[in-house]
């Protein structure tokens, strides 16, 4: 059964700028669309707000009124609502669970919103087991015009990196676009050659050629099952995040892989995912490990 493409608002521009995104998606995947509202009872005295029954209609009253807005611009796209009364990390995972991906809105520098506030923003990201999606205000479908590229992030081996280049071949099959795929390099400390690394450089030429040829080598299986998707290979010396951010002016969205852990603080997802998050300003995809 194809899952469908799950959607977060909450009436801020950033989640509908989310909603708005996902349903171009939808259709692009030719999927469906579920629009789901996280909402909870607000306090008489916090806010002018109606009993917690009032409120709840208001909530699905908004709801059905952005299906409408979203049906009506996509004829033919399935779309179904559900609100759930409860904004935990463990709800919001499983809003997303049986979803392609999980859309929702950011303000960038600031919280994730729709669905996530702070670190529950956070939780959910390094929680997930598909693609988070992050959608600025203001993105509108003219950010994804031809000549615009799916910037991707590769490290490590094949296998590292495996999950986030299929999601950016994938979305560049779908949208007709290049991908460009970005690798970064730096000089490790002397203490971390070994005898074996250090042969394999040599049989590289160097250290960029090596990372070259490790970017072709994760690239190429992708390139196979998707032949008709161009493809840019990017390698630069840099830190990742850096590398990313200075190729962005190119996305019309940013892949980027997940390397989510525990701390005594709870969950990180990893310096180059949240530097990006924060900085770029198109929309940018957060892809869990296979």
């Amino acid at each position: 059964m194809t899952r469908p493409i799950t959607a977060g608002v909450d009436g801020s521009e950033e989640s509908l700028a989310a909603l708005g995104w996902a349903a171009r998606e939808a259709v692009r995947r030719g999927v469906a669309l579920r629009v789901v509202h996280a909402w909870q009872p607000q306090s008489h005295e916090a806010i002018d707000a109606g009993d917690p029954d009032t409120q709840v209609q208001w909530v699905r009253e908004g709801l059905a009124e952005a299906a409408r807005s979203v049906a009506e611009r996509h004829p033919g796209l399935e779309v179904t609502t559900d609100v759930v009364d409860d904004g935990s990390v463990d709800t919001l995972l499983a809003a997303g669970a049986d979803a392609e991906m999980l859309v929702l809105g950011s303000r960038g520098q600031a919280a994730v919103v729709g669905f996530l506030l702070g670190s529950v923003g956070q939780q959910v990201i390094a929680g997930a087991k598909n693609p988070v999606v992050l959608v600025r205000a203001g993105d509108q479908a003219s950010a994804e015009a031809a000549g615009r590229e799916i910037v991707v992030g590769q490290h490590g081996d094949a296998d590292d990196s495996a999950a986030a280049l299929r999601f950016a071949f994938e979305t560049a099959a779908a949208r007709g676009a290049t991908v460009r795929a970005v690798r970064a390099w730096t000089l490790p400390p002397l203490f971390a050659y070994s005898p074996a690394s250090m042969k394999l450089l040599d049989e590289a030429g160097g250290l960029e050629p090596y990372e070259k040829k490790a970017l072709g080598e994760a690239l190429k299986p992708w390139r196979e099952s998707f032949p008709d998707v161009q493809v840019v290979e990017h390698v630069e010396m840099g830190s990742a995040g850096q590398v990313l951010l200075s190729v962005v002016g190119r996305a019309q969205l940013m892949v980027v892989g997940r390397r989510a852990r525990r701390t005594a603080v709870g969950a990180r997802i990893g310096s180059v995912a949240h530097g990006v998050l924060h900085h770029a300003p198109c929309p940018v995809a957060v892809v869990p490990p296979v």
